[in-house]
């Protein structure tokens, strides 16, 4: 009785471990990435797993490593990025879609893109609820333009004065701004 209950122990195991059993299909070998469903299923957003994020989906912060600078010292600046839906979805979060801008009031001193140099593409699966976040740059404090990116640039009163960090990723705004001070 023993010995029987055994082998059907061991018939079931192998029905449930073995790669491909239980359908017609031959396993894959293992150098091959098992085949995708055919259908995801729809999460409560209508996000749809490992498809592109949903705009409504994603959550992206500005990040400053202090509120306050003083004189010689530079922001770092970076966002978090966040998929708030519950499924993985993918976005390009590379340098090519990234801004970073900083204002003073309605006024535009800074914009990442106005001197990028060899920009790059980095599709990301984002997870439910993990944020991560991009690596910081530095501001240097000084005011940017497309024509100023080989030249001196004028650099930005302090004292005090309040700026704010704005960012975005492609099509995806980030929620609020982020305020720090020069001094």
């Amino acid at each position: 009785m023993l010995a029987v209950l055994a082998a059907i122990v061991a018939v079931v195991v192998l029905i449930v471990v073995r790669p491909g059993a239980g359908n017609a299909e031959p396993a894959a070998s293992s150098s091959e990435q098992p085949a995708a469903p055919a259908t995801a299923e729809p999460a409560a957003q209508g996000q749809r797993e490992g498809e592109p994020c949903l705009p409504t989906s994603v959550k992206i912060e500005p990040l400053t490593d202090a509120t306050e600078y003083p004189e010689g010292s530079s922001p770092q600046i970076s966002m978090r990025i966040t998929n708030t839906s519950p499924a993985p979805c993918t976005i390009n979060a590379g340098t090519t879609q990234q801004v970073f801008q900083i204002t003073s009031g309605s006024d535009v001193v800074w914009k990442s893109t106005d001197c990028q140099v060899d920009p790059v593409d980095a599709e990301v699966t984002l997870q439910p609820n993990a944020p991560q976040s991009t690596a910081p740059i530095t501001w240097d404090r000084t005011r940017s333009e497309p024509s100023t990116c080989d030249g001196d640039r004028q650099a930005m009163p302090a004292g005090g004065a309040s700026y704010h960090l704005e960012v975005s990723v492609g099509d995806y705004a980030g929620s609020d701004t982020k305020q720090f001070l020069l001094y």
